[in-house]
């Protein structure tokens, strides 16, 4: 009670009462946060208790949620013709009470994107994501999307795009997100999705390179390479350049690579330890579907490091993930053998939910 005293904190007739110059708000997904307007911050704990606390049930019937110019919730009570930005389950609070051990680490394979983004409101944030018209990709954008983010699915199959986009709608109808063509196989398609955005005029907080191919029979793209590679690598590579701009001055921005744990078992240097361009886009006799993919993997996470390396004096980091043993998704397609194997290990790897590839630190 002395230090409560001392800060100016023990003068309410509750222990649940804000001192002078603070206010309760709301997030989106129904957490409580608390506003100082006397030093101009916000935080999760009740400024007296320590807390977190969450809403309980839905809006009474009538109100409805909305988000102002500015990116703060308000709510309209269509019965009685009046808005406010005072959340009306505030009287219905519960206390946020975590049952698992402090000593556990706070993700782990079983933590879905939902959860890792829970209490987090992303409104007025952009996030592109490629290949987010399936798998972990779609759950990414799904989960940024219904955080308030503006999603951009940027892919290559528009219709399988475009149904992408009425998946998310249908979970909720306000959600930001629209689809832009991306054909990582054509470099003149990575340029022309890179112009389209600039277009818009938008910052660029977030972007996920997350498309990839696996197991394809060798072939060249329109290009001249090799398509693993160019594919999973080299159009990314290429798309966060001309990105580069934007994302410096959305700062603080990152840019998510994904990887994977293959990127181990393989080497793309030759027997004297210098880079073998040739290993990176082999010719047919040369070619191997999985270690192409491994050699891609690598080139995925050297180069996240040393975009990190650059551009995090400029407020921009650069993180290569591996998604976990997962399994269950479209990767495999292209070989009827390798469609087997994932199917048989299914049992043993994780979901698709539980893969999403969002990190949980605020902007």
């Amino acid at each position: 009670m002395a230090a409560l005293r001392y800060a100016g904190l023990d003068d309410t007739d509750s222990e649940d009462e804000l001192p002078p110059g603070w206010e309760e708000r709301t997030t989106k997904d129904g957490w409580v946060y608390y506003a100082n307007h006397t030093e101009e911050k916000t935080q999760w704990e009740h400024p007296k208790t320590g807390k977190r606390k969450r809403v309980a049930g839905d809006l009474p019937y009538g109100w409805e949620q909305e988000t102002d110019e500015n990116g703060q919730v308000f709510f309209v009570d269509h019965i009685n013709k009046r808005t406010t930005y005072l959340d009306p389950r505030l009287a219905f609070t519960v206390d946020d009470n975590p049952t698992k051990p402090t000593t556990r680490q706070r993700y782990d394979g079983s933590t879905t994107a939902m959860e890792i983004l829970q209490g987090r409101d992303f409104t007025g944030k952009v996030v592109v994501v490629t290949g987010a018209n399936s798998g972990i990709g779609f759950e990414t954008a799904k989960s940024f999307a219904l955080h308030g983010a503006h999603v951009i699915l940027a892919c290559r199959n528009m219709a399988r795009a475009s149904e992408a986009v009425s998946r998310i709608l249908e979970e909720w109808h306000k959600a930001k997100v629209e689809a832009v063509t991306l054909d990582l196989a054509l470099l003149r398609s990575v340029q022309h999705f890179a112009e389209a955005f600039k277009a818009k005029n938008v910052p660029l907080h977030v972007l996920v390179c997350n498309a990839a191919t696996f197991a394809l029979p060798w072939s060249l793209t329109k290009d001249g390479l090799e398509t693993t590679f160019q594919v999973n690598h080299l159009g990314h590579f290429y798309l966060v350049q001309l990105l580069q701009d934007v994302l410096c001055r959305s700062a603080p921005a990152r840019v998510i690579v994904v990887s994977s744990e293959s990127h181990r078992f393989t080497d793309i240097n030759d027997s004297l330890g210098k880079l073998d361009f040739s290993r990176l886009s082999p010719t047919k006799n040369d070619y191997w579907a999985m270690l192409a993919y491994n050699r891609s993997k690598l080139c995925n996470v050297l180069f996240s490091n040393e975009l990190h390396r650059r551009l995090s004096p400029r407020g921009v980091t650069s993180n290569a993930v591996h998604p976990g043993n997962m399994m269950y998704s479209n990767i495999h397609r292209s070989w009827w053998v390798y469609t087997l194997l994932f199917t048989l290990a299914r049992p043993f790897t994780k979901s698709m939910i539980s893969d999403c590839l969002v990190e949980g630190d605020h902007f």
